[in-house]
């Protein structure tokens, strides 16, 4: 979840380090450090707060060092200080480190080293490691041919349990540094005579888009002339070099005041670049080509079983609904978090699929592992080529919208949807729907893109309802079948960026409780599309508004709402169900972002959250 940066190369290595930092700070803010090789010493530059703090302070220092390292952090282990920021020093001086990530066995190490000598500034597990590292390194001296600092690292983290993405630097290596990861994502970008390492591709991008992934319990050894891959044990890897597709002007806020609110305006596109090039030639059902998974095989498929966490997690709810209605095929969605834990009875004709859009979220990625590890096959969706989740799934799709920078997620939500709903049609084709119905149904998902420009023109009248209600305290979203999910992705949506209590139930469930919290400050936001439940729907309105309970309803064109019954009356396209849930997400992701911003909120950096959970 922290935001990590180095560089080795010919240039200053602070600016870039800062620039770097500043484009991850959506992984992290409580705060964020640098260190620069320089005149025989480890400079270490480091304030709690946002980068911006940061970068006035090494202003007043002259950092000119080529090597460096840089780090935005996300507070694990200790409280948000100047102390507990990175990059830790070594007691001796002789190492700065970085880490992402969780030491589990920090405590036994800080008590073996204390005894030994060492000394500790912070109550990070990271400075312990910092330590270790310099422990091993004046323990004994490597053997011929080889580093020591390098094996110094190598050493210390065969000691570790737990989750680590590092970068080191060493005060008698001064244009060098090692880095290693396990579980938590690293990228070393290769330049024109310079080496970038980040734990994001942002950072880098505007540099070169050359880069090597670093896989789990690799080591990285950069140096001015090159660099070199190795194993914990000690094996030679040859690097495998991939191309990043995408800019470093697909990562700016171009002419929007945040980053939500653009990638909110992004999903038209994003929608027809996930769906480019996915349809049969005879325009009836979908095509995947990197499931690798034959049709005859999905045919046998008894069960899926979805796994995921957060918005992906509501992303699954949907899916489960289109996968059950059109392809009558039984589906199980679990949070990622709680499947590894559980000894859920697996029968053996059951496919799994992870949804995660970095491809690191570091729950999905166990249940990733336990799904093959108990012998099944796992599929995945996600947005980032070269991430872990891709690496090791059996198959899967890629999103293909583009980086993602909000924390909260939007563009990525609705191609989740998208790509759900594709593979409820795919599946339901190879079953019993209808050629004609699968036309119908292809025809639908290819007019998503312009429904949701049409619902997008909305946003002012949107913005206006959002200044109406940005002072309550408690907020409902209650929906039905496929749009039950969506009243839960609305209610996370709220809490997370403008901090409004906010809870999302199936519209019936209102009576068994949450209507206790009716009231004249607490407003219901409805999903109230034109079928065979609206009715019941207007019916559970009835109950709000007779205990003067404001209502926003979100209905589509032709239902036949009573006057007068709610406050506030958002409506949208008439569309296929396989693509209501897409179109009725963005009044929900208009409504949150409009209320964090009238209240005040930094919308791109809520307090408490990181976009990639990479820890546990």
């Amino acid at each position: 979840m922290c935001g990590i940066v180095g560089y080795v190369g010919k240039q200053k290595a602070a600016p870039l380090i800062l620039e770097g930092l500043k484009r991850l700070e959506y992984r992290g803010y409580d705060s964020a450090g640098v260190c620069v090789a320089q005149g025989g010493q480890l400079e270490v530059v480091k304030k709690a707060g946002r980068v911006e703090i940061l970068a006035k302070e090494v202003a007043v220092h002259r950092l000119a060092g080529t090597t460096g390292i840089g780090h935005t952090r996300w507070a694990t282990h200790g409280g948000v200080t100047d102390a507990n920021a990175h990059p830790h020093l070594s007691s001796d001086g002789k190492f700065a480190l970085i880490h992402n990530g969780v030491i589990e066995n920090y405590a036994q190490m800080k008590t073996f080293l204390a005894r030994r000598g060492f000394t500790f500034q912070s109550e990070t597990d990271t400075e312990v490691l910092c330590n270790l590292i310099a422990y091993h390194y004046g323990k004994e001296p490597a053997a011929p041919g080889q580093s020591r600092f390098l094996e110094s690292v190598r050493k210390s983290l065969r000691h570790v349990e737990g989750t680590y993405g590092i970068a080191v630097l060493c005060l008698d290596a001064p244009g060098e540094i090692v880095a290693a990861r396990l579980a938590s994502p690293l990228i070393l970008g290769v330049g024109d005579g310079e080496f970038i390492l980040a734990s994001d591709a942002s950072a880098l991008v505007s540099h070169t888009q050359n880069v090597v992934y670093l896989k789990d319990g690799e080591l990285a050894h950069v140096t001015p002339r090159g660099f070199a891959l190795s194993t914990l044990d000690d094996v030679d890897v040859s690097p495998v070099v991939d191309r990043i597709t995408w800019s470093a002007a697909d990562a700016d806020r171009g002419k929007f005041p945040h980053f939500m609110l653009k990638e909110i305006f992004e999903q038209p596109a994003a929608l027809e670049n996930a769906m480019r090039g996915r349809f049969s030639a005879d325009g009836s059902t979908a095509n995947f080509g990197g499931l690798n998974i034959t049709a005859d095989e999905l045919a046998r498929v008894e069960r899926f079983m979805f796994c995921a966490c957060g918005t992906a997690w509501h992303a699954c709810l949907v899916t489960e609904h289109l996968i059950e209605r059109f392809a009558r095929v039984p589906v199980e969605v679990d949070y990622a978090s709680e499947f590894r834990y559980r000894n859920s009875p697996l029968d053996p004709h059951t496919l799994f699929f992870v949804i995660s859009q970095s491809g690191e979220t570091i729950d999905t990625l166990a249940a990733l592992r336990e799904a093959k590890r108990k012998g099944h096959r796992v599929l995945a969706i996600n947005n980032a080529v070269g991430s872990s989740i891709a690496r090791e799934a059996d198959g899967g799709i890629y999103q293909h919208v583009g980086p993602e920078i909000g924390v909260a997620s939007t563009k990525a939500f609705t191609s989740q949807l998208l790509l759900g709903a594709m593979i409820a049609l795919y599946v339901a084709r190879l079953r019993d729907l209808s050629f004609n119905d699968g036309v119908e149904y292809v025809n639908a998902l290819k007019s998503a893109p312009d429904l949701v420009r049409q619902v997008l023109k909305q946003a002012p009248r949107i913005k206006a309802i959002a200044k109406r209600y940005a002072q309550s305290r408690d907020m409902l979203f209650l929906g039905r079948l496929a749009l039950f999910p969506l009243a839960l992705e609305g209610a996370l949506k709220l809490k997370e960026i403008s901090y409004i209590h906010a809870e999302g139930y199936p519209a019936a469930e209102m009576k068994h409780g949450p209507i206790a919290l009716i009231s004249e400050h607490c407003p219901t936001v409805f999903f109230a599309p034109k079928g065979e439940l609206f009715n019941k729907l207007v019916s559970s309105m009835q109950e709000i508004k007779a205990r003067k309970g404001p209502i926003i309803a979100i209905v589509t064109e032709g239902a036949d709402l009573p006057k007068g019954l709610a406050n506030e009356v958002i409506t949208l396209p008439a569309c296929h169900e396989a693509v209501l849930p897409i179109v009725a997400s963005i009044p929900v992701q208009l409504l949150s972002y409009y209320i964090a911003v009238e209240r005040g909120c930094d919308v791109d950096k809520p307090r408490n959250l990181a976009k990639s959970v990479t820890v546990e």
